[in-house]
C-alpha cells in the first residue's frame, strides 16, 4: 500500500463542526440542482425545438454539451478542491452554475444557448466532487453513511422533481417565459444555495503546496472528449464516419495519460491521478464495479422506458409516471439503507450485488410470463423492487470505493468515481440501445427483443457480484482520524 495514498488511523479524536449537517444541506441543495438540470432540459427538448427552431443535430448539443462538459471536467474539478480549496471550487461551481442558468434562460438563439450549457456543465463539474470530498472531510466514520444515504435520495429525488417540475413549468407558462422557466427557477435556488454555502461550508484542502498537472488535465480531457461525445451523438445521428474515428482515437490518448502521469509522478511532481491509486484494491474493484454496474443500469432505464411506449403502447406520460415508481423505490432504500446494510452483515455489498442480478431477471420473468395474463403490474412491481435493491447496491459504493484514500487525494479520487459513473451511463445507453434496437430490425419481435436483451443485462450484472469482493468488510477510512 502507498505510504502517499493510506495512512494509519490516529487515536487523537477529530473535533467536529458544529454545523456539519446544515453544511450537508446546502452541499445536497447543490448536489440536487446540477443532477435535476439533466432530467429538467430532457422534458423541455420538443418545446425548445419548437420555439426556437432548432434542427435535430443542435438539439442534440444542447442535451449532450452539459453533459459532454461535466464528464470531462469532473477529474479536474476534484483536483482543483484538493489543491485551492473545496470551499473555493464550490462557490466558484455554484455560482457559476447559476449564472450561466441565468443566461441559458435568456438565450436569444440556438448557438448561445450550447454554448452557455457547456459553461453550465463546466461549472457542475466544479462542485459536484466538493461534496464528496465534503462529506468525508466533515462527518465521523459513523455518520458518513447517513450522509451517503441522504446523497443518493437527493439522486433518486432528482429525477422526480425533474420530470414532474420541468412538465410543470413549461405547461404553467409562467409569466409567458415558456422553456425558459426551466433554467430561471436555477437562480433563485442557487443563490439561497450559495448564501448557505457560505455561511456553513468550512474550507478544507490538502496541506501541501502542488502546482496544477497542466498535461494530464490536457490529454485526459482529449481522452474523455473523444470517447463521450461519439457515444452521445452516434446513437441517433446513425453513427457517422466521425463518431467511427474518433471512438478508437480515445484510446492512444488514454494511453498516453497513463504514461504522462507515471513520468510526472517519478520527477517528483504531483500528477492530476496518481497512478498509486489504482493500486489500492478498494479503488480499483470500486470503480470497475461502478463501470459495469453504472453501465447495465442506465441501459436497463433507457430499454424499460422504450419498451413501455413501444411495446405495452404507454404515453410518453404513462412512461414518465412508471419511472417515477423506480425512483419511489430508489429513494426509500437509499434513506433507509444505514437500518438495512448491518442487518446483511458484512458482506452486504455483495448481497446487494446478488439481489441486483436477481432482480434483473425478475423484470424479464415478469415479462415474459405475466405480463399476457396479469398485464403492466406484475413488471411495474418487479422494477420497484429492482430500483429498491440497487439502491442498496449504490449507496455504499462510493464510499467503499475511497475508504482507503487520504484526504489529501479524496477529491480526486471522487473525481474519477463519478466520471467513470458519467461514461457508465452513456457507455451503457450506446451498447443496450443497439443490441435492442438489431433485435428489433432482425424481426424477433418488440417482447422478445426486451426479454433477450434483460437476459443479457442479467448476466452481465453478476459479474458485479465477483468485482465486490474486495469492498466487503470494514476498514477505518484513512481519509480522516478516528473519531
Amino acid at each position: 500500500m502507498n505510504a502517499e495514498l493510506t495512512t494509519k488511523t490516529k487515536t487523537t479524536a477529530k473535533v467536529l463542526d458544529s454545523k456539519r449537517w446544515l453544511m450537508l444541506a446546502a452541499a445536497l441543495g447543490a448536489t440536487l440542482m446540477g443532477a435535476i438540470d439533466i432530467f429538467i432540459v430532457n422534458v423541455a427538448i420538443p418545446t425548445i425545438q419548437h420555439e426556437l427552431h432548432t434542427g435535430f443535430a443542435e438539439m442534440q448539443l444542447i442535451s449532450a454539451g452539459y453533459t459532454l462538459a461535466n464528464a470531462a471536467l469532473l477529474v479536474l474539478g476534484g483536483r482543483l478542491g484538493d489543491l485551492y480549496g473545496r470551499k473555493r471550487l464550490f462557490l466558484i461551481g455554484v455560482g457559476a452554475f447559476t449564472a450561466f442558468s441565468a443566461l441559458c434562460g435568456f438565450a436569444p438563439d440556438p448557438l448561445l444557448l450550447i454554448v452557455f450549457r457547456v459553461l453550465q456543465g463546466t461549472a457542475a463539474a466544479m462542485m459536484t466532487p466538493q461534496v464528496f470530498s465534503l462529506i468525508q472531510d466533515n462527518f465521523s466514520s459513523q455518520e458518513r453513511p447517513v450522509a451517503m444515504s441522504a446523497y443518493a435520495a437527493t439522486l433518486g429525488l432528482a429525477s422526480v422533481v425533474g420530470m414532474v417540475l420541468g412538465g410543470g413549468l413549461i405547461v404553467a407558462n409562467v409569466l409567458g417565459m415558456g422553456w425558459r422557466s426551466i433554467f430561471l427557477i436555477n437562480v433563485p435556488f442557487g443563490l439561497i444555495v450559495l448564501v448557505a454555502s457560505i455561511l456553513f461550508i468550512k474550507e478544507s484542502r490538502e496541506p501541501a503546496t502542488h502546482t496544477l498537472d497542466y498535461g494530464g488535465v490536457a490529454l485526459l480531457t482529449l481522452a474523455l472528449v473523444f470517447f463521450t461525445f461519439p457515444l452521445i451523438m452516434g446513437g441517433n445521428t446513425g453513427w457517422p464516419l466521425w463518431t467511427i474515428i474518433c471512438l478508437p482515437l480515445s484510446l492512444p490518448c488514454v494511453v498516453a495519460f497513463w504514461f504522462y502521469e507515471q513520468y510526472t509522478a517519478k520527477q517528483g511532481q504531483e500528477p492530476l491521478v496518481s497512478p498509486e491509486l489504482f493500486k489500492l484494491h478498494k479503488f480499483t474493484a470500486g470503480n470497475l464495479t461502478n463501470l459495469l454496474d453504472g453501465s447495465l443500469w442506465n441501459g436497463m432505464i433507457f430499454l424499460f422506458s422504450i419498451y413501455l411506449q413501444t411495446g405495452l403502447h404507454f404515453t410518453p406520460l404513462q412512461s414518465g409516471l412508471a419511472m417515477v415508481v423506480g425512483s419511489i423505490a430508489f429513494i426509500l432504500a437509499s434513506s433507509a439503507s444505514t437500518l438495512i446494510l448491518p442487518r446483511l452483515g458484512r458482506r452486504n455489498i455483495s448481497i446487494a450485488a446478488c439481489l441486483v442480478t436477481i432482480n434483473y431477471a425478475l423484470v424479464l420473468l415478469a415479462a415474459q410470463y405475466l405480463e399476457a395474463r396479469w398485464g403492466v403490474f406484475p413488471i411495474l412491481i418487479a422494477f420497484f423492487v429492482l430500483c429498491f435493491s440497487h439502491a442498496l447496491l449504490y449507496t455504499p459504493l462510493m464510499p467503499k470505493t475511497v475508504e482507503e484514500v487520504t484526504a489529501a487525494h479524496v477529491g480526486a479520487a471522487s473525481g474519477i468515481y463519478t466520471t467513470t459513473l458519467e461514461i457508465s451511463g452513456t457507455l451503457g445507453v450506446a451498447i443496450i440501445g443497439l443490441i435492442y434496437a438489431v433485435l428489433t430490425i432482425s424481426g424477433t419481435g418488440i417482447a422478445l427483443a426486451f426479454v433477450l436483451t434483460m437476459a443479457f443485462i442479467a448476466l452481465l450484472s453478476a459479474g458485479t457480484i465477483f468485482l465486490v469482493r474486495p469492498l466487503e468488510g470494514h476498514k477505518p477510512h484513512a481519509s480522516n482520524t478516528t473519531m
